[in-house]
């Protein structure tokens, strides 16, 4: 397995508006064939001084395989959602994990 973890920084001055338009194009890419788990989320409201809670959303996908994760990278709804809202983005964290 695969494991694709985003954590993105909107910009401050992004509305809620374009909060919920992000979020639901977010939603579109679980209709990517080669994932197997899907996970949206915001920060929790956990104070620990090992929490980040300073990102606006998360996104965790989870792929069979590389070749998997490889396929999502090109796919049209990823590359879609790329083009419209990475005008919104303040910073952008990956963390990919095999295992």
């Amino acid at each position: 397995m695969i494991a694709h973890h985003v954590l993105f920084w909107l910009k401050a001055d992004t509305t809620e508006d374009q909060k919920k338009a992000f979020r639901k194009s977010l939603e579109t890419l679980k209709d990517i064939e080669v994932i197997k788990a899907f996970h949206i989320g915001t920060p929790a409201p956990i104070e620990r001084a090992v929490v980040d809670t300073t990102y606006t959303f998360s996104l965790t996908l989870f792929f069979e395989d590389l070749a998997g994760h490889d396929v999502y990278q090109v796919h049209d709804l990823h590359k879609a959602f790329l083009d419209e809202f990475r005008i919104l983005f303040d910073r952008v964290v990956i963390y990919d994990a095999e295992g």
